[in-house]
């Protein structure tokens, strides 16, 4: 474990833990997540006030800037000096130092590449009245900004309140996402046997704690490498399995589709799922961003693309109408037209490229110079 103390100042002291650590450990594991020992240079120094709470993008913010601190009005929150430069130091020299301030209450805005949106990270003071706010701020600001409709809409208190008490009772993010692959797995056989209401049930389940085990390691400061692969694994590969079986299971209803009927379905919503992860990996691969933060455009069509949450939402209302069959026909055409759009919207930034156009995303493009 990486030894903070040559380079990290904790000023006071706060007894008031926040997702079932002090603040103290809190800072320390950001500080680690964050790699500072070997970003930070020769001589330089991280001095954070503990009577604050900060998003951590600010941390990885002021670490890519040297000479920089952060305040709340006249409080120091954070700070990264050099050359033996200190927050007290800096009070006395009356702004004349070279260091650069930014003041939360002018709310600045920071662009999180990671959670694809742009904002002014929350700073609070920690206290016993304030804990439970503050985890809630923490908890929404780890949310991606761009996502689908269920996972920003439905169920962001459900999967709060889960994520409180998964912190309470020391559950790790690899505990909560291996309850859900278990599920994952569960809906898949139920969804075999046409048991489509217990399937769906399963699989919401399963939806809100794949939320739940990113934002608990996010707000916990536990990520780690392998519970991101496995996470990620199992959100990657299952979706064509949910879909496949959902057509074997409509045998049990008197609905099976056609033989041929069933092949050109499974082809389009297997072969037009694995063709957008192909697109949106070009895209990464050759813009350097993700394709739903190109364009205002992008970030609005994500809420419904034909991804699984979206594609469930299909499925359920049709289920409701009493035609499964139908609702999974409808899926295929969804993923189909999705599969469209993100192939043009392809081309287009490739042609955008070759006009000369600099391919940035808008909301790179809004934050201030």
């Amino acid at each position: 474990m990486t030894d903070t103390a040559s380079f990290l100042t904790l000023i006071g002291d706060n007894a008031t833990p926040i997702w079932g650590m002090t603040n103290a450990e809190r800072v320390r594991r950001l500080v680690r997540a964050e790699g500072a020992a070997d970003k930070l240079g020769e001589g330089a120094r991280l001095f954070v006030n503990l009577a604050y709470v900060f998003d951590p993008l600010w941390l990885r913010h002021i670490i890519a800037h040297p000479d920089m601190i952060v305040t709340d009005g006249d409080a120091l929150v954070l700070a990264h000096l050099t050359g033996g430069k200190t927050p007290d130091a800096l009070d006395a020299a009356g702004g004349s130092d070279g260091v650069t301030r930014l003041d939360y209450r002018d709310q600045p805005q920071i662009y999180n590449r990671q959670l694809r949106k742009l904002d002014c990270p929350f700073i609070e003071q920690l206290a016993p009245d304030t804990r439970r706010e503050i985890e809630r701020k923490s908890y929404f600001g780890a949310y991606k900004g761009v996502t689908d409709l269920l996972t920003k809409y439905l169920w962001p208190e459900l999967a709060l309140w889960l994520t409180r008490g998964a912190a309470r009772i020391g559950m790790t993010p690899n505990l909560v996402t291996a309850i859900g692959a278990t599920l994952c797995l569960y809906a898949t056989w139920l969804f075999s046997q046409g048991q489509f209401g217990a399937g769906m049930l399963a699989g919401f389940v399963f939806m809100v704690l794949d939320t739940v085990d990113g934002k608990l390691a996010r707000c916990t400061i536990t990520s780690s490498k392998w519970g991101n692969v496995a996470d990620h694994g199992v959100d990657l590969i299952h979706p064509p399995f949910w879909w496949y079986f959902w057509g074997v299971g409509l045998a049990a209803w008197g609905l099976a589709l056609p033989g041929q009927t069933f092949l050109l379905v499974m082809v389009a919503v297997i072969a037009g799922y694995i063709l957008q992860r192909v697109i949106e990996g070009l895209f990464l691969k050759d813009f350097g961003m993700d394709i739903h933060v190109w364009q205002r455009f992008d970030s609005r069509f994500r809420l419904i693309t034909a991804r699984r949450n979206p594609n469930m939402l299909i499925l359920f209302v049709a289920l409701l109408a009493g035609r499964p069959d139908i609702g999974l026909i409808l899926l295929a055409w969804w993923t189909v037209i999705s599969l469209a759009v993100h192939a043009v919207r392809l081309a287009q930034a490739y042609a955008a490229r070759r006009r000369g156009e600099a391919i940035v995303s808008w909301m790179e493009d809004r934050r201030p110079a």
